[in-house]
């Protein structure tokens, strides 16, 4: 049967205790037999009146040591024999002292860790807020449990994004439902082709909205799995790629400065993360505004924009899903509120870092920084 922590502990001082006392008592038994019969024999020449007197006789009559001609043995014997006895005897308390010692000591050591095994038993999705809070000296103790507070952080901010993540998800499903329902309920009562052309387009107009919440509700799935293939990509060129086939927006302006850039990740991903960013940077813009994209050979992708102006601090927000900069809207032309959202996780995907910063004159800094690909060395031909 495995033994608890305590007990082991307390078992292991003991026995260091016994070991420890066994190593001194056998030393010193071993420089008593080695040392005795000197002293004995100097103590009885002392003693007597000529100096080599053979016996030594108790005035009392009680006792008479023999010190001369080897007749000291047994009384040598019998003092070493006190000796093992009483050491034996101290050596078994000592031991049983030590191993109640070890026992409370262990228990008062191991207290901080049945209160964490306590908190991390009681926790669950209902009292995620629970924290250790364990007080005292800086240790390995206090660091355990600090470590455990802050597991226990990520853990509950990441519960509470997914339930927010499940409503809004829902919220946004069930609007252009209720919206279509009504068109069709009250709408075809007694349409005419005029209103049978307008019920039509809404109808269409919030299917293909809700096409796009799932379309990206399936790219944040997949992105959350990771690059699936990796393989050395011309982020310049996908940028190329999706400017082309964006529509030219003639009230926006684009200022555009691609410098060759090899990254090593996912191609489609990588197409979504530069789409999403470029139709983020033109949806919330302003009227004759700016949107300026630049990549550097150090693998950064950088896409900035004018439009409303968008609080430092809830910058960083964006990437929540649903999140949009300027309020919650519901028009065909906004959009789904998880552009950012899928940015953030194919940035994760590729090792990479998002960095959302507000301008002052308004709009969004976007700063998406991907690990470079090794350049390929092309090997010197070889003399004929």
């Amino acid at each position: 049967m495995k033994l608890p922590v305590r007990a082991r502990l307390g078992l292991l001082c003991g026995a260091l205790m016994v070991v420890s006392s066994s190593v001194l008592m056998v030393v010193v038994y071993l420089l008593l037999q080695a040392n005795l019969p000197d002293r004995f024999d100097s103590i009885a020449i002392r003693l007597m009146p000529g100096g080599s007197a053979a016996e030594l006789t108790s005035t009392e009559g009680a006792a008479v040591w023999s010190l001369g001609g080897g007749q000291a043995d047994p009384f040598l014997s019998a003092a070493l024999g006190q000796y093992v006895l009483w050491s034996a005897l101290s050596l078994a308390l000592l031991g049983v002292g030590a191993i109640a010692v070890g026992w409370c000591v262990s228990g008062r050591v191991l207290r901080p860790l049945r209160r964490i095994t306590a908190t991390a038993r009681r926790l669950s999705a209902q009292n995620l807020h629970e924290r250790i809070a364990l007080t005292g000296p800086k240790d390995e103790l206090t660091d355990l449990a600090g470590t455990v507070d802050e597991m226990l952080d990520r853990i509950e901010a990441g519960f509470t994004s997914q339930r927010r993540f499940i409503a809004n998800a829902a919220h946004e499903l069930r609007t252009p439902l209720a919206v279509q329902r009504t068109a069709l309920q009250v709408g075809l009562l007694d349409p005419t082709p005029a209103e049978l052309a307008l019920i039509r387009e809404q109808l269409l107009a919030d299917n293909r909205r809700s096409q796009r919440l799932i379309e990206g509700l399936l790219l944040l799935a997949r992105s959350d799995q990771g690059v699936l293939r990796s393989e050395r990509v011309r982020l310049d060129e996908v940028v190329t790629d999706v400017l082309a086939q964006q529509r030219p927006d003639p009230e926006l302006t684009f200022e555009v400065e691609l410098l060759p850039v090899l990254v090593r990740g996912e191609a489609l991903l990588l197409t979504h993360l530069v789409g999403n960013l470029i139709a983020n940077a033109v949806r919330y813009n302003t009227i004759g505004g700016t949107v300026w994209v630049r990549t550097t050979p150090d693998g950064v992708l950088e896409v900035r924009n004018t439009g409303p102006l968008v609080a430092a601090d809830t910058a960083a927000e964006l990437t929540e899903p649903f999140r949009r900069g300027a309020g919650r809207t519901h028009s065909p032309a906004d959009g789904c509120g998880l552009g950012l959202s899928i940015v953030d996780s194919i940035t994760t995907a590729h090792h990479g870092a998002l960095d959302l910063t507000a301008r002052p004159e308004g709009g969004l800094c976007v700063r998406v920084t991907l690990p470079v690909a090794p350049s390929r060395r092309v090997p010197p031909p070889t003399a004929p």
